[in-house]
């Protein structure tokens, strides 16, 4: 277990101001790597280069607009207080808005000061629903048990449908788990079960979304821009409209080098020369790929090209120059069962989230994720601290929400939720909570409602089997590491900021071979007291009786 004792400063390596980092992509797990070379590694930043196909960097934890023609953001990523690698990195990144405090710090403040703790978490036909059991019996305890105690390889690339009966999806608690973290039926059961063990400390307020954090904007401005500044202080080489293709990959014997790297730059053909001392650092699969949006009048139309399809195409032409490096296909070739639909209200004013407070009892921002458990979409709505975004005016507001179920009817708006408008989807949010009677009145404070259709979002939960995601640093590489949500940590779990900075600090420490432990992904389930807690809680009304009936064996 990582302690103080491992917090060193390392030490600077021979020739490292010779060595240059080519970083694939500009997401979050990019951004880590090239903090971590120059933080850890001590590689200068003009040596490092961030090639980014999009003009903005950040990939999907993104925020962006203005009050006059509505904001957007894809999604919102859960944080918590172990997730420990993103915390060391923003524990030395400094906040935008005070340069005295770190990007932590912020966080830190905001969460003591305004807490997430959900008052309304479900809500059943205009009401607010029982939340307070998670609604389990014994056999599906047991059958949950048994999914944490087991092995990976006996658990395979099972579905969760088959591994539990149909009962258990009724349960409170699966809707609490599928709407917190957007899990399907038919997604893999081995991530569920990495889920419940990585995250098995939340689970006593799980029906309130205790332990959950929030930022004080969105993950983009609070997060992203922060992290984005200080890496240009650093003079790092942030490359925007930048497409790598393909690279060329030496493969000799059990070495395995990047040679070359060949990429688009607006609109010309280029090449990059690797040289043995360099290194290349590759984000494999996007959650956010080929996303399409509307507008408050229109549907987003899906895009189901599969032959540009961005950082998805290069993973496939990497793929057939190794085996170890993985399958993207298991993830990305069946888009119907990976896809779902969000959206961002902007309003002109606070009716609707006045609305939603006087509802839920959560002022904006305390109470997290609020889901329609009967809909037929699966709605679910956030009202987050306002403003969202750092140039919102006071005046305007900014609610954000989403449906697992895009292909089915609404109960109000009778339509696919797909082919809606930002307004018929908004229209239906404002059914389920009832507010029918004033719904002319807030669809005309709409200044935008923008659906966005994400064709790959849950794609990293598709099941798999062992090799399907490569390893960080594959075996034999000498300077080449993947990044990223379709990599494979052990123990760790996908669909979170966290698994992103952990697969770049691990990439960094091996490649650059450094004299820094990798800080261990949290353990909380070799903890009694977190093991206890999460007992009680999926217990519910029957610990009690098996505690009497202990007790009686034990008199006995």
């Amino acid at each position: 277990m990582s302690t103080n004792y491992e917090k060193i400063n390392t030490l600077r390596k021979e020739s490292v101001e010779q060595r240059k980092a080519y970083l694939v992509g500009g997401g979050i797990g990019s951004l880590a790597a090239a903090a971590y070379l120059i933080r850890d590694g001590h590689v200068p930043g003009k040596n490092i280069y961030i090639l980014e196909k999009m003009k903005i960097f950040g990939g999907s934890m993104d925020g962006t607009g203005t009050a006059e023609e509505g904001y957007i953001v894809r999604g919102g990523r859960e944080l918590e207080a172990h997730m420990e690698c993103m915390w060391d990195l923003f524990a030395t990144i400094p906040s935008l808005t005070n340069p005295n405090k770190t990007v932590l710090d912020e966080v830190h403040e905001l969460n003591m000061q305004m807490p997430i703790k959900s008052i309304c978490r479900i809500i059943e036909e205009g009401k607010k629903a029982d939340f307070s059991s998670y609604g389990l019996n014994l056999d599906q305890i047991t059958v949950l048990t048994k999914l944490v105690v087991s092995p990976d390889d006996l658990i395979g690339n099972k579905r969760i449908d088959e591994w539990f009966e149909a009962s258990f999806f009724e349960t409170n608690f699966w809707c609490f788990w599928r709407t917190m973290f957007a899990f399907e039926n038919w997604h893999s059961v081995l991530e569920v079960k990495r889920y419940m063990v990585r995250f098995m400390h939340l689970l006593p307020g799980m029906n309130q979304l205790i332990g959950i954090l929030h930022t004080e904007y969105n993950q983009y401005d609070s997060m992203i821009l922060p992290l984005q500044k200080w890496l240009e202080a650093q003079n790092v080489n942030l490359e925007p409209d930048c497409q790598v293709n393909d690279l060329d990959i030496d493969i000799n014997g059990d070495k395995i080098s990047v040679t070359r790297i060949h990429y688009t730059k607006a609109g010309k053909r280029n090449e990059i020369d690797i040289s043995k001392d360099d290194l290349v650092f590759v984000t494999n699969g996007s959650m956010t790929a080929n996303s399409t949006y509307g507008t408050k009048s229109s549907p987003a139309v899906i895009n189901r090209s599969m032959t540009d399809r961005d950082c998805w195409t290069l993973w496939e032409k990497i793929a057939k120059k190794h085996a170890g490096f993985g399958n993207p296909a298991i993830f990305a070739n069946n888009i119907d069962q990976t896809k779902w639909l969000s959206f961002t209200a902007t309003f002109r004013g606070s009716k609707f989230l006045d609305m939603v407070q006087k509802f839920t009892d959560n002022a904006p921002g305390t109470g997290g994720i609020v889901s329609f458990k009967k809909s037929n979409w699966l709605l679910s709505v956030v009202t987050h601290k306002q403003p969202h975004f750092i140039n919102q005016p006071e005046d305007v507001k900014v609610v954000w929400g989403y449906g697992l179920f895009p292909d089915k009817v609404g109960d109000f708006v009778k339509k696919p939720m797909a082919d809606c408008s930002g307004m018929e989807l908004l229209s239906e949010v404002c059914y389920q909570f009832g507010f029918e009677a004033e719904l002319d009145s807030i669809l005309k404070s709409v200044i935008n409602c923008i659906p966005c259709m994400m064709p790959y979002i849950t794609s990293q939960f598709m099941p798999r089997s062992k090799g399907d995601r490569p390893d960080v640093v594959p075996v034999g590489s000498t300077n080449f590491a993947f990044l990223g949500q379709f990599t494979e940590i052990p123990g760790d779990c996908v669909f979170t900021v966290e698994y992103s900075i952990r697969s770049a600090m691990m990439a960094v420490y091996t490649l650059l071979d450094l004299d820094k432990e990798i800080i261990p992904v949290y353990a909380g389930q070799y903890d009694v007291r977190v093991l206890e807690k999460a007992a009680k809680a999926l217990l519910g009304p029957y610990v009690t009786p098996i505690k009497q009936m202990a007790v009686g064996l034990l008199k006995n």
